[in-house]
């Protein structure tokens, strides 16, 4: 008997979509919007976003935050889409949206630019532009690789203990090897800003929870906008400890478990 494929559920695949949380939407909302943009040849979107090295003074700081957002084609924009959506709406779910919105529109856009800028400009000397959302797919990879760490330091290949931090290591370098045109400097900055958040190193840079319940309270923000998502609904702890049980197989239970579907796709390099 011929085996088959396992066929899309479109409800399913529609009721998941629709409970998608709030930053998780607009930052879907803005890749879409900029990817429509790149279709109209009077203002060449990709150039004035990406985060091109010899073209950052302070006029145009901006790019630390729109490299995310921009990719060169539909293709390049839906796989990173595909990769990051089930990690970003996990991350919101776990910290919430104001934190979120926080920390992505900050230090965890800006310090894996920092880092590029540094090696590839201070450094090679270079000035390879780099652009796409798989910058925030590898920074989530790190910090789940972190979490899963904590929870099981070793996964058993043969007679070999690997540590599981290093995984996205291993879907970093299958992803430089196999697909084209990938910033290798870019990606390994980003899992190294998932370690440090994942390890609690930047806490120190995000808001105080007394100020973002302060917010959320005056604003009414849980009441007014749909999908949004408090900071005293989250699931796990703030800088992603899990909770702890005394009953071992309701540990083993809640081991988060890294995604892979859809993690190796491209944050684009291109040269400008």
């Amino acid at each position: 008997m011929a085996p088959t494929l396992p066929s899309l559920d479109v409800r399913r695949l529609r009721s998941y979509i629709l409970r998608l949380p709030l930053f998780t939407r607009v930052v879907l909302a803005f890749i879409i919007i900029f990817w429509i943009l790149e279709l109209q040849k009077v203002w060449n979107v990709v150039h004035w976003g990406a985060l091109i090295p010899k073209e950052i003074n302070f006029g145009t700081m901006y790019r630390l935050n729109t490299y995310p957002l921009i990719h060169r084609n539909f293709l390049h924009a839906f796989f990173n889409t595909l990769a990051l959506v089930p990690l970003l709406e996990r991350f919101e779910a776990e910290h919430g949206t104001l934190l979120s919105g926080a920390m992505f529109a900050g230090p965890l856009s800006t310090l894996p630019a920092a880092l590029y800028l540094l090696v590839e400009r201070g450094i090679l000397r270079q000035n390879t532009a780099i652009l796409g959302a798989s910058i925030w797919v590898f920074v989530l990879l790190g910090v789940e690789g972190i979490k899963a760490y904590k929870t099981n330091p070793h996964f058993v290949i043969s007679t070999y203990r690997i540590p599981t931090w290093t995984t996205p290591l291993v879907v970093l370098l299958f992803t430089t090897a196999l697909i084209p045109n990938t910033s290798l400097i870019g990606h390994l900055g980003s899992v190294g800003v998932g370690y440090m958040y994942g390890l609690g190193y930047l806490k120190i840079l995000a808001p105080p929870e007394k100020v973002l319940r302060w917010i959320e309270g005056k604003l009414n923000l849980l009441g007014r906008l749909p999908h949004y998502v408090s900071i005293d609904q989250k699931t796990y702890g703030r800088y992603g400890v899990l909770p702890t049980t005394s009953n071992p197989s309701a540990a083993r239970e809640s081991t988060v478990q890294m995604p892979f579907i859809g993690s190796n796709h491209a944050f684009g390099s291109v040269e400008l």
